[in-house]
């Protein structure tokens, strides 16, 4: 495989291959490995950016040969291929390529807690090596310390092999517990060795938020307190908690969504720009933000839990009867926060951030919601689809769209052709996908590949996620108390209070979109 041209539709770009390496998984028979790890290989693969030495070894208790795992994987592929809304959605799995990396697999069978798996692993490891976590996060703790008691954390000297560890999320569960993981796995390996991964930064909206910011004139002028309003942050899903109800139990949506998806949504659009696009500079930035960002107040906090309702025109149960759910459960499905940052850029400029399942509506964004026009010219005899609440002009939005679309949209006021002065609000939009090709990625390739090249930019460093879990930790102590959570219907827009907590302020949320 060689490393294609970067036509549109490419990953690559004209991108050289990763170095020769290992990739060890822990939790190979897990669903992450299944629908997005392989896949993104897969991707990396087609796009000629992995080297012909490279090896995947799968670690999993599940009992299983070499053989059975490439089944395994090979089914779900093709299943993932041929759904057209899957993000992995190749129409068909190219057979030379499956064949590239199925001869370079092979699996273990083995227990995360045993010491001989890990003797086991290193007779079989030598040179470059990353050791991806995709397990439950009881584990992330014990394999690193088993990693660094068999010695395989032990990096040659400068210019020699690597050995790094990408780590899933939750990493840790609110304030304490993640300084405690952080103070574990560090205690037997380098911060530069430690990969904590987000699959929101392998978005390229996301990716692409420091490019429109810091790239463009248009935008970073008034990108700040002196022309914007207030920032609403969103990820909205149609789908409940399936089979994962265990784990929602003891997690809910504020530990699964907030301190990562949605703060690596804050971050990009709030941080000052860096002094050079290098990773440490750039996560400075980050960290500096989330430390200017106020503990949030249990006032400003809504903790909702979805009922049964309709979607789409089907009838769907509500969270506590959901399987492996609590028929008393207090776990939030839905979270929303009003924060405040301490910047010269975001005095008085609330940050508000809403997650929540069985939503009306799929989609996630972040929508910069701009002062009104101060000059008041058109308050009278303006179109009312454009007007303000005051009766002026409507203000402007720049809506960065992560999913299902990737792209970004601006509203802003014409006028409306004919005779009077009267205001018309139209959208300027693009789409990735229709600009520069779809891909048909998992979002997971770039974060894979730059962590096989030794860039942490898109991964989250300790200080960071310590600072992340300081925020909400108010909100986490409130759901501690099994502080009962507001309903809502399952479809609808989510509870009551969450539209409270803007109108309150003056503000609503953005509608929200089908599908």
């Amino acid at each position: 495989m060689t490393a294609s041209e970067g036509q549109p539709g490419s990953l690559s770009h004209a991108a050289q291959p990763a170095p020769p390496c290992t990739i060890v998984v822990f939790g190979a028979r897990g669903d992450l490995t299944r629908r997005l790890l392989m896949p993104s290989i897969y991707n990396l693969v087609r796009n000629g950016l992995l080297d012909d030495a490279t090896r995947v070894i799968g670690v999993d208790h599940n009992t299983l040969s070499t053989d059975d795992w490439r089944t395994l994987l090979s089914g779900t592929l093709d299943e993932l291929a041929a759904d057209p809304h899957a993000e992995f959605h190749a129409g068909k799995v190219d057979p030379k390529i499956w064949k590239w990396i199925t001869d370079r697999m092979t699996y273990l069978t083995a227990d995360f807690d045993d010491e001989k798996t890990y003797t086991n692993l290193a007779s079989q490891l030598d040179g470059n090596v990353v050791f991806y976590l995709a397990v439950s996060a009881r584990f992330f703790g014990p394999v690193v310390e088993h990693l660094g008691k068999a010695g395989l954390l032990k990096e040659a000297r400068e210019g020699g092999a690597f050995r790094r560890v990408i780590i899933e999320k939750p990493f840790g569960s609110d304030h304490a517990s993640a300084i405690e993981l952080n103070r574990r796995i560090l205690s037997v390996g380098d911060e530069s060795q430690f990969f904590r991964i987000d699959h929101f930064l392998g978005k390229d909206a996301v990716q692409s938020l420091l490019a429109m910011r810091f790239a463009n004139r248009l935008f970073e002028p008034a990108w700040r307190a002196e022309s914007i309003d207030h920032v609403q942050i969103t990820a909205a899903e149609t789908i409940g908690v399936g089979t994962r109800g265990n784990f929602y139990e003891t997690t809910g949506a504020l530990r699964d969504m907030v301190p990562n998806h949605l703060f690596q949504l804050l971050t990009m659009t709030g941080m000052e720009a860096p002094t050079s696009l290098d990773a440490n500079a750039i996560r400075d930035e980050k960290t500096a933000l989330l430390t200017a960002t106020a503990p949030v107040r249990v006032e400003d906090v809504v903790r909702g839990q979805y009922t049964a309702g309709d979607i789409d025109g089907e009838a769907v149960k509500g969270y506590r009867e959901e399987d492996k759910v609590a028929a008393d459960s207090t776990t939030e499905t839905y979270v929303a926060l009003k924060l405040a940052i301490d910047t010269p850029r975001w005095k008085g400029v609330p940050f508000y951030l809403r997650t929540g399942k069985r939503m009306g509506g799929r989609f996630t964004e972040i929508a910069i919601h701009f002062k009104p026009e101060p000059h008041g010219l058109f308050a009278r005899g303006s179109a009312d689809k454009a007007q303000s609440a005051d009766g002026g002009a409507a203000p402007n939005v720049l809506t960065v769209r992560i999913d299902p679309v990737h792209g970004a949209a601006l509203r802003f006021n014409v006028k409306v052709p004919g005779p009077l002065s009267t205001l018309g609000e139209v959208e300027a939009a693009f789409d990735f996908d229709k600009a520069f090709g779809d891909l048909g990625t998992v979002g997971y390739e770039s974060l894979v590949y730059e962590c096989l090249l030794g860039d942490a930019t898109l991964f989250q460093r300790a200080d960071t996620i310590e600072a992340s879990w300081a925020v909400v930790q108010p909100a986490i102590d409130l759901a501690a108390r099994h502080a009962e959570p507001e309903p809502y219907a399952a479809g609808s827009a989510g509870p009551a209070g969450a539209d409270a907590l803007l109108a309150r302020d003056g503000r609503r949320w953005t509608p929200m979109k089908p599908g």
